[in-house]
């Protein structure tokens, strides 16, 4: 019900958009010919999308908003996997053919199957978009509990272990079948599902970045949920990086002063977090949240949150869930390996980071936006 809700709301929120766009927030910067401007929709994604840049003009603004909006409705549709929509083969439709035919999809999602399967492999397992079974088990006790605190003896406050291995016996990755010569997905067995939610949104902020940034949209920030796409540096002739506020998991949300652990100074780089107060319920002082251990079929509690800072966000948003299930010493040596900055948060409040990452934070390694004067 709570996702239904969301979504009625999302169709609410989109009556009131183009009023949304056509408002946009602008403040001038001092001698560059530059204007920031800043505006958000609401209606994709099941999460608000924010866009701030830099242009010369209002109209310019608004125009590579709407291509942004545009861009992100249509990736939105093709991978949604419980809504099906006239006209347009998705996730859902891939879902709904299991065992029966391959379905015949759009390249922009054969494109993001084909990636995510290969990061699955890459990961050794550690991330199956294949365990749609399983999740959706999972999703459904989220959605019954969304923000509820039960007591630790609570009756049907988790899926049954024997559902979720019965379930867990159709996560197989290689029956995912992408052909991309036909141009079609097919899952072999009946009951298999996809469930790309580690990495679809990711996926698609970079995709429609660089999109738009073809178009000639330079100097700006992309904000998906937790995926943050920048390019290029602020035109605002002070800055030469963007900061980027990193979520503190313990932190009171409503308060905007105390919400941040700390500032990533960053530019066409992309910031992902993950972290278990997005999508939860509690019993007792357990976070039963939407990132679930392969090997357990649990919620995974080794942290509170994690932070990925790397070039690409639909490779951060895989990874941020992949170094979750995780513990620290095996992701530290494998976020060394993907070449990666990370930020872990643990239950205790103890916050560690690679040595790559220290020096771009506020108050880690001294890191500055200014633009430095030299002589």
């Amino acid at each position: 019900m709570r996702f239904i809700f969301r979504r009625l709301c999302c169709l609410l929120l989109a009556a009131v958009l183009c009023f949304a766009m056509a408002a946009c927030q602008g403040k001038e910067a001092p001698d560059t010919g530059y204007t920031r401007y800043t505006t958000q929709f609401f209606d994709t994604f099941d999460t608000i999308i924010q866009i701030t840049g830099y242009t010369k003009t209002q109209e310019e603004f608004e125009g590579y908003a709407q291509f942004v909006h545009e861009r992100f409705a249509h990736l939105s549709k093709l991978y949604d996997r419980f809504y099906e929509y006239t006209g347009v083969n998705n996730v859902r439709t891939i879902n709904q053919n299991a065992g029966i035919a391959p379905v015949e999809v759009e390249p922009e999602l054969l494109e993001m199957l084909a990636f995510a399967k290969d990061q699955c492999q890459r990961s050794g397992g550690r991330v199956n978009i294949a365990m749609g079974p399983a999740l959706e088990l999972w999703h459904s006790y989220r959605e019954r509990y969304a923000g509820m605190a039960l007591p630790e003896d609570a009756p049907d406050a988790y899926p049954a272990m024997e559902a979720l291995e019965e379930a867990d016996q159709l996560s197989q990755l290689d029956k995912v079948i992408i052909d991309k010569d036909a141009g079609t997905v097919f899952l072999e067995e009946p009951g298999m599902a996809l469930d790309v939610g580690a990495v679809a949104k990711g996926y698609a902020a970079q995709l429609v970045a660089d999109q738009v940034y073809q178009e000639g949209f330079h100097s700006f920030i992309l904000s998906a949920g937790g995926n943050v796409v920048t390019k290029d540096p602020p035109l605002d002739g002070v800055r030469a990086s963007w900061g980027i506020g990193i979520q503190d998991p313990f932190a009171d949300t409503a308060d905007p002063d105390s919400s941040s652990l700390d500032v990533a100074f960053v530019h066409n780089q992309c910031v992902v977090t993950s972290g278990d107060y997005r999508q939860f319920y509690t019993v007792g002082d357990q976070y039963i949240h939407h990132i679930i251990d392969p090997d357990t079929l649990w919620p995974s509690n080794r942290y509170r949150a994690l932070t990925v800072i790397g070039p690409d966000s639909g490779v951060g948003d895989f990874l941020s869930t992949c170094l979750f299930v995780m513990d620290y010493e095996e992701g530290r040596a494998f976020a060394q390996e993907q070449g990666v900055m990370v930020l872990w948060v643990f239950p205790d409040g103890t916050v560690k980071y690679t040595d790559n990452m220290l020096s771009i934070l506020r108050d880690r390694g001294g890191a500055t936006s200014v633009i430095q004067e030299t002589d």
